[in-house]
């Protein structure tokens, strides 16, 4: 989207605006420019998340069949249909509604106040109001309201990780150049929207606000990327669809049937409605609610938010995990890593308070060198770890600071010690202390032989010198000092302790990380190689990515694990160009550069705490606590929830068999009518819903995190799986029909006939239920811990079928009557023994493959 710019730095003025804009031009700009903020589209309101859920096909076929049931007439059966409907409609609103509530919460970066100058004086401003050629200003920990131009800085230091993904802040200084604005490099002139000022101080010139800036722009690229449909919701579609063309086709046929050669067309509509609902699968809509909604709110007891919860069921599937160095597999903060006195180093750990002597006074200097109010990651990192040894016994005044220049990498702070001497400490390049020292060739030669032994261990280095002054006066420039070069600290981003593991497991389930950073190819890969990840085919530079075609990129991205100096718009490439190779994607983030990678990925999952609106909102799920562990156990609850909801389909198909066909056959046979309308919803409709609760509670298999991802094309319900299913629904219909017939034979009363006949159908339904609920011999663990959520079920089922036949009203609805306790023992046990003999035969390791 080309958004034009209402200033550019030729317009900057040399002189600073002494008074700022006028409040008539400040209403004039913001007419013209409008809101310094980011039409949140992917905001959904209350009518977006009704429209959204009443427009699934699947629910609209639940409320089909209700409407049709109350355009015939019959008020229960359509009220009844309608009831679940509404039931299916307020559950998912629900889930809806938590989760946008949860996200609202997250948005604290949206709307900071600003400092600006205005009629000539200082005021604070939403930061919304913010205008183009507003005069903001800048000061330490506030985060910058728009894009502008620097018109005066002191020290400025800019933390824009959420531009470049990378920790470490970056000098500003002020030019009137012509250089290229671009987040990230140092000494540059420009500020950018929602960036921290983390040291220093200055004033800016606004050039951007709301969709015209860096983030903006970002924001407004993701309308055009199409969220795809997840696989489940394309399978279980054409599943929907096949069920409803062949049902409706069976409909008509016995509508016609009765109506030409039994001249019955309104006992031929009731039964063809009977045999449709029992062949339509309009569970499915409260089945996948059930399993998605709670599948989320697992999820939520382990800090991640589900924002799609169909996006769960992809999860499962995920062949590739591209994730973020900074912020992801890093903790996003400097800690001390390496002291190097040349002669000797010492590697500190996480907790490390024992420092050895002989590296106190390298970290004494470090600690003199550094404010103890600065917000720099490393300034804090070196004062967190060196204050708690010095800070009691050093109280020195500090007398003066010499400030890092673009021409000196490099500062000094001055002390005056007890004796009234002054203590000169510095920091900055090993480069630019080694200037201030004047070294040997030789000498400079080592340490920065010991620099690059260290950088290639991925850390970040500053020299460390201590100098004295024998002038009474302080010098002007810190040339002046006599400086003795002290030593080497070396800084790291921390992994996350989690990750390790994580990495190893998601390895081990056949998923391959990949970690792609903006940061340089040696800490990319000192990283990535600490995090586990396969670093044996080097890293790619994101200037490999530009000079590279669609075909080669391809080839690149399937080798490679590591992806260094890549810039926001190569992360989108990278992530397509694994899935024009058939790869499911998952991509984790935090920063407005991964928005267009997270919303294009199969799977999108942004950092909770410390990402950004722009990234949240583009992403399917949010890692609200950012423990990396938590994707891995998210992947482990995505083939869960697959696993179960293949067994479960399985379980769907078989119990249709048997009430469409007792709906159809007796009337085939010229037998009386077995199954009415309300016979079929009160099995499907209730039965059935509660027993699939049973299968979303059924625990994961031993095995679900050492198999492979399933194959991209692996159908949630495939031939086999359906043949299956059949079969064990042919066998309960075979000894159903036959009990039916049996029992009229023996002059047992309709009413008799077809009470016993629902209890085989019930038993055989809890049969199939409990067979098909694990991938093993269900008889094997037939009274474990897990298995309470199936006795319970099948305690409440037995209950509702007792009240329908004993209950006088609900007896003469249903065509009941009180059987024998002959007759009950016959046909429960009938229904339970015939069915499980299918779960006797999964010792066999071919049907356990059919089954999982």
């Amino acid at each position: 989207m080309n958004i034009p710019r209402p200033i550019t730095l030729a317009a900057v003025p040399v002189e600073p605006m002494s008074k700022g804009l006028t409040s008539l031009q400040v209403e004039q700009q913001r007419e013209k420019y409008g809101s310094n903020s980011i039409p949140d589209s992917a905001v959904r309101s209350v009518f977006g998340i009704a429209k959204e859920i009443l427009t699934e096909p699947m629910l609209l076929l639940l409320l089909a069949a209700a409407t049709l049931y109350l355009l015939i007439g019959d008020l229960a059966e359509g009220l009844l249909l309608a009831g679940f409907a509404i039931l299916t409609i307020g559950l998912v609103f629900y889930q809806q509604q938590r989760s946008e509530k949860a996200l609202a919460a997250l948005r604290n970066l949206g709307a900071p106040t600003a400092h600006v100058l205005r009629d000539g004086k200082e005021c604070t401003v939403p930061g919304a109001d913010v205008v183009p050629q507003d005069v903001v200003l800048l000061d330490e920990g506030e985060r910058i309201p728009a894009d502008g131009f620097l018109l005066i800085c002191s020290g400025l230091v800019v933390d824009e990780s959420l531009l470049t993904g990378e920790s470490v802040p970056v000098r500003k200084r002020t030019s009137h150049e012509d250089v290229k604005a671009e987040p990230g490099g140092d000494d540059q002139p420009f500020v950018y929207s929602g960036t921290l000022v983390v040291k220093g101080h200055g004033i800016a010139l606004v050039s951007d606000t709301g969709p015209r800036t860096r983030a903006g722009r970002i924001g407004v690229s993701l309308a055009s990327i199409v969220v795809e449909q997840t696989r489940l919701q394309i399978t279980v579609g054409r599943i929907v669809r096949i069920f409803g063309i062949l049902a409706v086709l069976v409909c008509c046929a016995l509508i016609l049937f009765y109506g030409f050669f039994r001249q019955d067309w309104l006992q031929g509509i009731l039964s063809g409605i009977a045999l449709a609902m029992g062949m339509l699968p309009e569970e499915f809509p409260v089945v996948l609610t059930i399993f998605l909604a709670i599948g989320a709110w697992r999820l939520a007891q382990v800090k991640v938010l589900a924002r799609r919860p169909a996006v769960i069921e992809t999860l499962g599937a995920a062949t590739n995990l591209c994730v973020d160095k900074t912020g992801t597999l890093t903790e996003n903060r400097m800690r001390v890593r390496l002291l190097d006195i040349l002669s000797e180093h010492f590697s500190v750990g996480a907790d490390s308070k024992n420092i050895p002597q002989t590296f106190r006074p390298l970290l004494h200097a470090a600690w003199l060198a550094t404010r103890r109010s600065s917000i720099d990651p490393m300034d804090r990192a070196v004062v967190g770890l060196a204050s708690p040894a010095f800070e009691p016994d050093t109280v020195w005044p500090m007398v003066r600071e010499y400030a890092l220049t673009p021409e000196l990498l490099a500062m000094s702070i001055v002390w005056k010690d007890d004796t009234g001497h002054f203590i000169v400490a510095c920091k900055g390049a090993p480069e630019a202390v080694i200037e201030l020292c004047h070294l040997s060739e030789e000498r400079k030669a080592k340490i920065m032989d010991h620099v690059r032994v260290m950088a290639e261990q991925g850390v970040r280095v500053l020299g460390i010198a201590t100098g004295t002054t024998s002038m009474d006066k302080l010098p002007e420039s810190q040339h002046e000092f006599e400086f003795a070069f002290t030593g080497l600290v070396g800084f790291e981003d921390p992994l996350r302790p989690s990750v390790p593991a994580a990495v190893r497991e998601a390895s081990r389930a056949g998923v391959c990380v990949k970690m792609i950073t903006g940061d340089y190819p040696a800490t990319a890969l000192a990283i990535a190689a600490s995090a586990g990840i396969d670093i044996s085919n080097g890293a790619v530079t994101g200037d490999q990515i530009k000079q590279a075609g669609d075909a080669q990129l391809q080839h690149l991205v399937a080798s490679v694990n590591v992806f260094a100096r890549i810039m926001p718009e190569q992360k989108l490439r990278i992530v397509e160009a694994l899935k024009s190779q058939g790869e499911i994607v998952a991509m984790t983030g935090d920063g407005v550069n991964d928005a267009p990678a997270l919303k294009a990925a199969h799977i999108g999952i942004a950092m909770g705490k410390r990402g950004t609106d722009v990234a949240r909102e583009a992403a399917g799920l949010v890692l609200l606590d950012e423990d990396f562990g938590s994707i891995v156990r998210a992947l482990k609850v995505g083939r869960r929830i697959f696993d179960n909801l293949r067994k479960v389909m399985i379980y769907i198909a078989a119990i249709h068999v048997p009430i469409a066909g007792l709906a159809l056959l007796p009337l085939v046979f010229n037998m009386p009518p077995l199954f009415f309308p309300a016979h079929v919803v009160i099995i499907e409709m209730i039965i059935d819903p509660m027993c699939s609760i049973v299968f979303e509670r059924t625990a994961a298999e031993a095995n679900i995190m050492d198999r492979p991802p399933r194959q991209v094309d692996d159908p949630l319900v495939g031939i086999p799986q359906i043949i299956f299913g059949l079969v064990q629904g042919g066998v309960l219909l075979i000894f159903c029909l036959a009990l039916y017939r049996g029992l009229l034979f023996e002059d047992y009363s309709v009413e008799v006939s077809r009470t016993a006949t629902f209890i085989a159908v019930t038993a055989g339904n809890l049969s199939l239920v409990f067979a098909n609920s694990t991938r093993e011999s269900a008889l094997l663990h037939l009274f474990d811990r897990g298995r309470m959520s199936f006795w319970i079920a099948a305690s409440i089922a037995a209950v509702i079928v007792t009240i329908c036949i004993l209950h006088p009203s609900l007896a003469e609805l249903f065509g009941f009557t009180r059987p024998t306790i002959e007759l009950v023992l016959l046909a429960a046990g009938g229904g339970l023994s015939v069915v499980l003999l299918f779960d006797l035969i999964k010792l066999f390791p071919a049907v356990r493959r059919i089954v999982g």
